[in-house]
């Protein structure tokens, strides 16, 4: 059943309890930035019937979220288009990888599925126990994976939720079948709060056609439609597309302003992962109905969600529909 737990073994009690005392160095983190407390708490409880991911009408169901491949020969996507929530992220090389959450739609299919990392595990916990379906982790950063409150789903631990794609070369070729996925993880929770809100636009903003952001090998720009009622997405100069559904057109964008240092991970070449710190408070770019937004980020809990407000501290609305969160260098 979505929502229940199944009580853990001794040991991985044991591991959960050993990892969790080194993770609270690595997640307890803060960047720099605004240090005063968000003015309003975090919604514990969603409208019934109305997702807190998109501030549309949609089910109550689980959560999966899914580490998807970002590079040229990845592209374009498969079921990029329904998910709820899209994250950006950068991983090694500079170059970036994506986090979409799904839990008001699944498509038959999703990917291409690659690699977890560490900043995955604090992303992922304002979620409570979530789904993750990933192609694998490096060896030092799965008990790290393995103690942390997600349901994993991998090509090892449930082959009949992956497919492989004659279409392309490995490793670009991984893709998940949703509703597999979550039937291979019973203890996946129902999507509740993460700290966004969703209503009308508010007062000011600034009319912008279009905002690009870099990082130190990838760019992404977003150009405001008005008949599609959102932001085309537009990644290293070529308009970004699902094959099941056309054009990404989020309805907002956040580009939230973080830190990205070094992690104690390397990949396979040697380079040294990042880490994204998506704790404590900062600056961030809202993009909604044609208009930029100045804003603050706040999470102070590491276990909470994160809120936007305006720079004199009210809560900042987000236009309803998907949302992409970039998580952009500071």
């Amino acid at each position: 059943m979505p929502g229940a737990h199944r009580p853990r073994g001794p040991r991985r009690v044991l591991t959960a309890l050993l990892c969790a005392v080194t993770a609270a160095g690595l997640y307890g983190c803060t960047g720099s930035g605004p240090s005063d407390p968000p003015p309003t708490r975090t919604p514990t409880t969603a409208p019934s019937g109305v997702s807190p991911f998109t501030g549309l009408p949609a089910r109550t169901g689980p959560v999966l979220a899914v580490k998807i491949d970002n590079v040229a020969a990845a592209r374009p996507h498969t079921g990029l288009g329904a998910a709820d929530l899209v994250y950006v992220e950068q991983v090694e090389g500079g170059v970036t990888r994506l986090l979409a959450v799904y839990s008001s739609r699944l498509p038959d299919s999703v990917g291409p599925v690659r690699s977890a990392r560490e900043s995955d595990i604090s992303l992922l916990r304002p979620f409570g126990h979530p789904a993750l379906a990933y192609s694998g982790a490096q060896r030092a950063l799965n008990p790290l994976l393995e103690a942390a409150p997600l349901d994993l789903v991998s090509e090892s631990t449930a082959p009949g939720a992956f497919r492989r794609s004659p279409d392309r070369p490995a490793p670009h070729n991984l893709y998940v079948r949703p509703a597999r996925a979550l039937a291979a993880a019973p203890d996946a929770s129902d999507a509740r709060p993460i700290g966004l809100r969703f209503g009308p636009a508010p007062a000011g903003g600034t009319a912008t056609t279009a905002e690009t952001v870099r990082f130190p090998a990838a760019r992404y720009t977003f150009t405001w439609s008005a008949s599609g009622h959102g932001w085309r997405v537009a990644i290293d100069g070529r308009g970004a597309t699902s094959t099941d559904s056309g054009p990404l057109v989020p309805a907002t964008v956040v580009v939230q302003r973080v830190t990205i240092r070094s992690s104690a991970f390397h990949d396979v070449n040697g380079a040294v992962s990042p880490y994204t710190e998506t704790t404590g408070s900062g600056t961030a770019t809202v993009l909604r109905d044609g208009r930029a937004y100045e804003a603050r980020w706040f999470r102070p809990d590491p276990a909470g969600g994160t809120t936007f407000t305006t720079p004199d501290g009210s809560p900042l609305a987000f236009a309803p529909g998907q949302v992409w969160i970039v998580l952009a260098p500071r």
